[in-house]
């Protein structure tokens, strides 16, 4: 299944889709739930192109289009590591939750039957355990272009977070994870992300889009307008959302908001009821997909 810019059957977007790569041997399918759907939500035959309001069926990983590549020729043109990626968003972006542990060594994580991203682990060490100079507690899109909120010790004077991070860092790959906390001006949000997704184009770093897993705004228009943006600019969905359906309360603990915690140990059953390992698994996959895509690994 794809979501891309040709035209493509409403029976590919309705499939239900596997949260893990299909070489994984306990890959699981998981679909939304059925009551997520109104009745005037019902796909008709005549539709040609995947119908955007459809975004809780796309693919948790997605496919990829030739368009990163572009992006990734760019990016080395410009000076971008290719081993390296940086992390966009709130306190759930930090090493502490987000892909921290596989830079700590085998002690914190283990793949399981995901041995085949072994690779992409590697590949990218030392992205993993940094704290991003744009990931910080309470962060919404807004937040990126506030020079208030740049590390005073790293970056200049006149920089913002997003500005610093890029110069720092030089990343190739770029998870952007914003939403929640976007529910109090969502006026700002569309402009904003589209304001940090064409940053990145312009410095040739693959921006992946991700869903977030909670409903703050009640009506999902957040997760909705992510998904809208990826398919517009041509770039990676990470669907998360739909990855954590199946989970006990959809993943979340009881405020609604934050994810349930569980160890990095992808052969442990009760670790993968939780929604943490469930992110951090999806993410290397997701990772090692656009990475695979961008760098000619794979065609």
């Amino acid at each position: 299944m794809a979501v891309t810019k040709s035209p493509s059957p409403i029976s590919d977007i309705y499939t239900p889709t596997t949260i893990v790569s299909t070489t994984s041997s306990n890959a699981t399918q998981t679909s939304p739930q059925s009551e997520d759907m109104e009745p005037s939500q019902t796909p008709t035959a005549i539709e040609t192109k995947p119908a955007l309001r459809y975004w809780k069926f796309y693919p948790v990983i997605p496919e990829v289009s030739d368009n990163v590549v572009e992006i990734y020729q760019r990016g080395l043109e410009l000076g971008n590591d290719p081993h390296a990626y940086s992390k966009i968003g709130d306190c759930g972006s930090t090493p502490a939750w987000f892909l921290g542990d596989f830079d700590r060594g085998s002690d914190f994580y283990d793949l399981g039957d995901y041995q085949d991203l072994n690779t992409v682990v590697k590949i990218f060490q030392g992205s993993h355990g940094r704290t991003s100079l744009a990931a910080r507690s309470g962060f919404n899109a807004s937040s990126l272009f506030v020079t208030l909120w740049a590390d005073r010790k790293l970056c200049d004077s006149d920089e913002t977070p997003l500005l610093c991070e890029q110069r720092i860092h030089k990343p190739s790959f770029v998870f952007i994870m914003l939403g929640t906390n976007d529910i109090y001006h969502p006026e700002d949000f569309e402009p904003q992300m589209r304001n940090i997704i064409e940053f990145f184009l312009e410095n040739g770093v693959i921006p992946i889009l991700s869903t977030k897993a909670d409903n703050e705004e009640g009506d999902h228009s957040i997760n909705a307008t992510i998904a809208r943006l990826a398919y517009e600019y041509d770039i990676p969905l990470w669907n998360y959302w739909l990855a954590i359906q199946e989970l006990p309360n959809h993943g979340l603990q009881e405020d609604g908001v934050h994810l349930t915690w569980g160890r990095n140990f992808f052969d442990d059953p009760n670790a993968m009821e939780k929604a943490w390992p469930i992110r951090n698994l999806t993410a290397l996959q997701v990772l090692d997909k656009v990475w695979r895509k961008a760098a000619g690994v794979i065609q």
